[in-house]
């Protein structure tokens, strides 16, 4: 068998793809995982505040939550990456619209992992 390595260009759009595919990679048993602890193990009427705070004094949870927040989120601005391309048809308005999501994103995952972190820790909050 013949085969031939492409050379890809290092553009956003690459970039973002190659994103998606990695942390699709990961959310999926990431959440999958979360749905079995939360709904099936503990159960939703067992889940109160007391649950939540030993949870989140661990520290592998809390990486666990932040990886689960962030890629969640990561494929949800994707999506309206996506959708705004429907309506912004030029170029340049593409590439503006793209970065300004790309900031939002970090903004808001970062704000996410304070909280996470944070919630363990009510001195920091």
């Amino acid at each position: 068998m013949n085969t031939q390595k492409v050379k890809t260009s290092k553009n956003i759009e690459a970039t973002a793809w190659r994103f998606m595919r990695l942390s699709g990679i990961l959310l999926i048993p990431l959440a999958w995982f979360h749905v079995l602890l939360q709904d099936v193990v503990v159960g939703v009427h067992e889940i109160d505040i007391d649950y939540v705070a030993v949870r989140l004094a661990n520290v592998g949870w809390q990486i666990f939550d932040i990886l689960l927040l962030t890629f969640a989120f990561a494929h949800g601005m994707n999506g309206l990456r996506q959708v705004v391309n429907d309506f912004v048809h030029t170029e340049k308005g593409q590439r503006r619209m793209a970065w300004l999501l790309l900031v939002i994103w970090l903004i808001v995952s970062a704000i996410g992992a304070v909280a996470v972190i944070a919630g363990a820790r009510p001195e920091l909050a």
